[in-house]
């Protein structure tokens, strides 16, 4: 019996209560394979809003087969829901969920392998029936306890607590972790994940005894050794971080974080330009572009001040490159041994008042 085995990890059928967050918009399934394999739940990420948005799936798909061959273990996908200023879901979500669903019908071994579905940023309810009917689980990411109530009551089978020092897409309400999950945990009957700060077995610990039933991490993991397909500057930034290195700026789908450089002091100067070398200012859509192929620069070549790297403010805890393989079940054991170890010290207490 592992070590942390809750309603969480019966749920999806994981080891360990530890999930690798969505990384776009870059590749992950190799990474994500590492983590299913450790016995957490790894996540394949979606490969930005490319114009052509079918060839966004089509490459998204061939992501989600190569995760596949790589693990026969458990593994999710992760799929932002934007949406327009009327409130529209955009298409690239759209066509990547239909994407997923479909893949999962047409092949028996991928639908037993791919069993989670994350989304987060805009509200799911167009696609919560189709998710459910394809029996798939369902995590939605949520900023506020108001959000995780509506993601809950709507039929979200786990709701994803975002503190605001995570990295990437951070939540407007801009909460924190240590009073965001409590409240979350409070309000909610499904399990719960606390994503934003954690980094070993301290931080899964508090989650636990925060009322949450895991935790969820991005930095962490984009510090491994597994996760090869990213450029080595790009890690090599995080390990260089420092505390209060990292800026909060208006991403793709409301604030994101990362750490400042040239890239994120453009946004927040609003130096960015259009792209015909005219000087003016970008239209909305070619200021997204803007950021997601700006993000994919500092992933794909290492180019760590012109292009914004995605980071939480724990990157400045991050010291060394792990092994997934190693690193998850000790992680586990680390929060276990410290949970039976203040249980032990409260009964040593309790028989000396007595």
């Amino acid at each position: 019996m592992p070590p942390l085995s809750n309603r969480y990890t019966q749920l999806v059928g994981i080891d360990h209560p530890i999930v690798q967050e969505g990384l776009g918009p870059f590749r992950t399934p190799k990474l994500a394979a590492a983590v299913s394999n450790a016995g957490g739940l790894g996540t394949v990420s979606m490969p930005g809003m490319p114009v052509d948005i079918d060839a966004g799936a089509r490459t998204f798909r061939e992501h989600i087969e190569e995760c596949a061959s790589l693990t026969d273990r458990p593994f999710a996908v992760n799929i932002p829901v934007g949406v327009d200023h009327e409130g529209n879901v955009l298409p690239f979500t759209d066509v990547y969920i239909k994407m997923v669903l479909a893949a999962r019908e047409a092949d028996s071994t991928l639908a037993s392998r791919l069993t989670v579905m994350t989304t987060s940023a805009g509200f799911p309810g167009p696609y919560l029936q189709a998710i459910k009917d394809a029996g798939m689980i369902h995590q939605h990411k949520v900023g506020s306890t108001r959000q995780a109530v509506k993601s809950a009551e709507a039929g979200v089978d786990v709701v994803i607590a975002a503190g605001f020092e995570m990295g990437g897409h951070a939540p407007s309400k801009a909460v924190h972790t240590f009073v965001l999950v409590p409240s979350v945990t409070e309000a909610v009957d499904v399990p719960v994940l606390l994503t934003g700060g954690a980094r070993d077995g301290r931080g899964l610990a508090a989650a636990l005894a925060m009322g949450a039933d895991g935790v969820a991490m991005g930095s962490r993991f984009i510090v491994s050794e597994e996760n090869s397909d990213w450029h080595p500057n790009y890690i090599q930034a995080l390990l260089d971080a420092q505390e209060g290195d990292d800026v909060a700026f208006n991403g793709v789908y409301g604030p994101c974080r990362g750490l400042r450089n040239a890239a994120s002091e453009k946004i927040l100067s609003g130096a960015v330009q259009a792209p015909d070398g005219s000087g003016d200012q970008p239209t909305e859509v070619e200021l997204e572009r803007w950021k997601i192929e700006s993000m994919q620069l500092s992933q794909t070549e290492g180019d760590v001040d012109n292009g914004l790297v995605l980071a939480g403010q724990v990157s400045s805890a991050l010291n060394d490159v792990i092994s997934v393989a190693e690193f998850v079940p000790a992680m586990a054991d680390e929060a276990a041994g410290i949970l039976r170890d203040l249980a032990a010290k409260l009964q040593g207490a309790t028989s000396v008042r007595t």
